[in-house]
């Protein structure tokens, strides 16, 4: 199943079989996972170039095949830039319900190994599989079974790191990547991590390397020896001290299961930046709608409402409002949003629009305060119908009235991922039945 050893860049010595004994975290990290599901699917695009993500002119590169790599294609890209690099590629929207499925299959692999499973993404997820040695071995076999089984039942590869800590997992299965394994033993941490560059550090981004750069400081070694008053002077005390610690392989951070999200949203950027109040309106409520749902799915609320407003020149403007009580209500975040962009009133053309509701709870642990007159049916049970519509018959039956006024504009909701909201059921597009 691919490589059942990694020996990285160099002369380091590292590969799959170090001493393990005290390296009791794993990060498992997905081989260009939203490309090679897609390659899962289609077979014929083995071994060509294959780039995930936007097709429209603003589109951004999800994720990139190791073949698409190798002409410089990487995530988070403009997709422009990476048709020029790669002129060949094989470019897909995002299916990201296919991916989702692939994730839930991966994870419970992980949760069969062990229950200290802390997922960061779709693609990726910390474990501490010290209570599993008993039953499935060493770190290093445990790591091994992940990768059959996800190889076996899922048709995909994986990377992992076999570390101390969490932060030297991570780099672990970066170096072991694509699909291998990498053990960094207790006592040789500071040998596999010393050599790095600064940038391996989480936290120095290039605008932090080049200023530790200019301190003649580029390895994370030199950065383990500077003196702390250098760093501090240079990057302030909270980033210096966390650099320091990590430098010398310092992460008190335990695997955490239960990840609470701290907000959710979601943006759209536009094709063309626009000016015209009906279409940024429209966009905030499908973003307003698409924020509901997930926080109804997540069985969470939230009292503050953000919205976020690109302009054409790049800047970026945040306005937020806290509510006087927590909602899952499309209609209420979009009536929040829409005030606060009539209140922001930014005068410019626009390229990017958000909404976000964070100061998220536990929806069945907060209490509603009801209000004066307030209808016995209102927004909240037709979401829920619609929630319920939407299981049997499919997101794309009920949506907003207003947001199906053409065609054109229907197939641009779709480009956003727009999930529809529960007001009318757009019979010019009957479903037939099966």
């Amino acid at each position: 199943m691919g490589r059942s050893q990694v020996v990285p860049r160099g002369d380091s010595g590292f590969g799959a079989d170090g001493d393990d004994s005290g390296s009791p975290i794993l990060h498992v990290d997905m081989d260009a996972f939203f490309a090679s599901v897609e390659v899962r699917r289609d077979p014929s695009l083995r071994g060509r170039p294959v780039v995930v993500g936007g097709v429209g002119p603003r589109g951004v590169v999800s994720s990139a095949s190791y073949e698409a790599r190798e002409y410089g294609v990487r995530s988070a890209m403009p997709m422009m830039r990476a048709r020029a690099l790669c002129p060949a590629a094989v470019i897909i929207p995002p299916d990201f319900a296919a991916y989702s499925a692939a994730s839930r299959t991966v994870m419970g692999i992980f949760h069969d190994v062990t229950p200290l499973v802390e997922p960061l993404s779709l693609d990726e997820a910390f474990l501490d599989v010290a209570g599993a040695r008993r039953l499935l071995g060493r770190p290093a076999e445990i790591a091994e079974l992940i990768r059959s089984r996800v190889l076996a039942e899922v048709g995909l590869t994986c990377s992992v790191g076999v570390a101390p800590t969490k932060f030297v997992a991570k780099l672990g299965s970066t170096r072991a990547k694509p699909d291998g394994l990498l053990v960094v033993p207790a006592d040789r941490v500071l040998d596999f991590l010393h050599p790095l560059p600064v940038a391996a550090l989480w936290g120095v981004g290039e605008r932090a390397a080049e200023t530790l750069a200019r301190l003649g400081l580029r390895t994370v070694r030199d950065v383990a020896q500077a003196p702390t008053g250098m760093l501090r002077g240079a990057l302030g005390e909270a980033a210096s001290a966390h650099l320091h610690e990590l430098s010398w392989g310092r992460d008190p951070r335990r695997v955490s299961p239960e990840q609470v999200d701290k907000s959710i949203g979601a943006e759209v950027t536009f094709d063309t930046d626009v000016a015209e109040e009906a279409v940024i309106r429209r966009s905030l409520l499908a973003l307003s709608d698409k924020v509901a749902i997930r926080l109804r799915r997540s069985g969470q609320v939230g009292r503050t409402v953000t919205i976020k407003v690109r302009l054409a020149d790049f800047r970026t403007v945040n306005r937020s409002r806290t509510l006087p009580g927590p909602t899952d209500v499309a209609r209420e975040v979009f009536d929040t949003a829409w005030s606060l962009y009539e209140a922001l009133r930014p005068g410019d053309r626009i390229r990017l629009v958000g909404v976000r509701v964070e100061g998220l709870a536990v929806a069945g642990a907060t209490p509603r305060q009801l209000t004066l007159g307030e209808p016995e049916h209102g927004w909240r049970d037709a979401e829920a119908a619609a929630d319920a519509a939407a299981v049997r018959f499919g997101r794309s039956v009920v949506g907003p009235a207003s947001l199906l006024e053409s065609s054109s504009e229907r197939r641009e909701l779709r480009r956003t991922e727009n999930p529809g909201g529960p007001w009318v059921v757009p019979l010019s597009e009957p479903r037939r039945p099966s």
